[in-house]
């Protein structure tokens, strides 16, 4: 079975072109890795599956169906925005605020809405947080509340965009390791977004890779190669793999996994 299917989608962001004409399947059950710069479209993207963005021109599907709002089929970790120091809302009230739909801090109405809480905690290792107020928690610590927050309602597709974000290498793999687990347990596929590929380049089935407008998709090897990289940018782009980690080196200057290197970011 197919988990996503795009077929000639343009999207669109105040009337420019983000992605365009873009068309690729993703498989049920795999770990995709999101990559590109920024500006190269995976928020969009993951908008677009979500319901929250219509294509310009194609069709989303997510299991064989439209692409809508309000899906009960996926759970959604957006990117981390603003600070939680100081706050002195539990983790527990963090994530069951999502079961409720309530604001954040009043209690759940049902028994059912706890057991759910509960569960999703206890996947993440995260019962220990409940109790903790947010601002006493570590930046991983943090991710695995939210993680648990996007598996309420069990979802089968999981949207997590740039979990990794403002995190030290330890907590990377920390975050890293957890999702596999869950996704492999749950059999959930997963699209991971994230700015480094070495951060998750042990445990990805295949990478999508989104510059110039443009996607690929496909295993490590075949698209993070100078090749597809230099036709997604349309500039020459070298890769080099070095002691278990991959390189991406433009006009000569090593740019990780280009992510950074601004004259490539589409936008």
């Amino acid at each position: 079975m197919t988990a996503l299917a795009l077929s000639g989608v343009t999207l669109a962001l105040g009337g420019r072109e983000v992605l365009s004409g873009v068309s690729f399947a993703v498989p049920d059950g795999a770990f995709v890795g999101v990559l590109g710069p920024n500006g190269a479209g995976k928020t969009t993207l993951m908008r677009a599956v979500l319901g929250l963005l219509r294509p310009v021109r194609g069709t989303v599907s997510v299991f064989g169906a439209p692409a809508r709002r309000g899906n009960p089929a996926i759970g959604y970790l957006p990117q981390a925005r603003g600070s939680t120091a100081g706050l002195r809302l539990r983790g527990y009230d963090l994530v069951a605020a999502a079961a409720s739909g309530h604001r954040f801090g009043l209690t759940l109405g049902g028994a059912a809405e706890r057991r759910e809480v509960d569960w999703a905690l206890d996947l993440v290792g995260g019962t220990a947080l409940a109790e903790r107020p947010l601002g006493e928690l570590s930046g991983g610590e943090r991710q695995r509340l939210l993680l648990a927050q996007a598996l309420l309602g069990r979802p089968e597709l999981l949207l997590l965009d740039e979990p990794l974000a403002s995190l030290d290498p330890r907590h990377q793999h920390g975050v890293v390791t957890l999702v596999r687990e869950i996704q492999q347990h749950l059999k959930l596929t997963v699209l991971f977004s994230a700015h480094d590929l070495n951060a998750v380049l042990g445990v990805l089935d295949q990478v999508l890779y989104l510059g110039g407008g443009q996607a690929a998709l496909g295993t490590v090897d075949a698209v993070v190669t100078a090749p597809v990289l230099s036709r997604l940018y349309g500039a020459s782009i070298d890769v080099a793999r070095i002691g278990g980690r991959i390189f991406v080196v433009a006009g000569g200057q090593t740019v990780g996994c280009a992510h950074e290197h601004a004259p490539l970011a589409a936008g």
